[in-house]
């Protein structure tokens, strides 16, 4: 391949992984992430790696961003849990609910 075209891609992964790195969003960097390991699948056809290409594509491209996303919604699920439950055992502030279980207890 052309030097140029091995160049092009060379700076586009470099930019993809900057912008990986800049995301704050985990949901967001998930789909950025896979748009990185799809760069550098490219990348690797483009230095004549093709089956190191296919297992960037299966690993880098799918499996690692589906499941930051699946570990993203499992922490959001448990964070939303612990605050109901947290909700529903402490009264809220104003609310003489609180006042009633301190008063049992002592």
């Amino acid at each position: 391949m052309t030097d140029w075209i091995l160049g092009l891609l060379v700076l586009l992964t470099a930019a993809t992984a900057t912008v990986v790195v800049l995301t704050r969003d985990p949901a967001r960097q998930a789909a950025v992430l896979s748009a990185y390991g799809l760069m550098l699948a490219l990348t690797m056809v483009a230095l004549a790696a093709p089956d190191v290409a296919l297992s960037q594509i299966g690993v880098g491209t799918a499996a690692v961003p589906l499941i930051v996303i699946l570990a993203v919604a499992r922490c959001e699920r448990a964070v939303r849990a612990s605050q109901a439950d947290r909700a529903g055992r402490v009264g809220r502030p104003g609310d003489s609910a609180g006042d009633d279980q301190e008063r049992e207890r002592s």
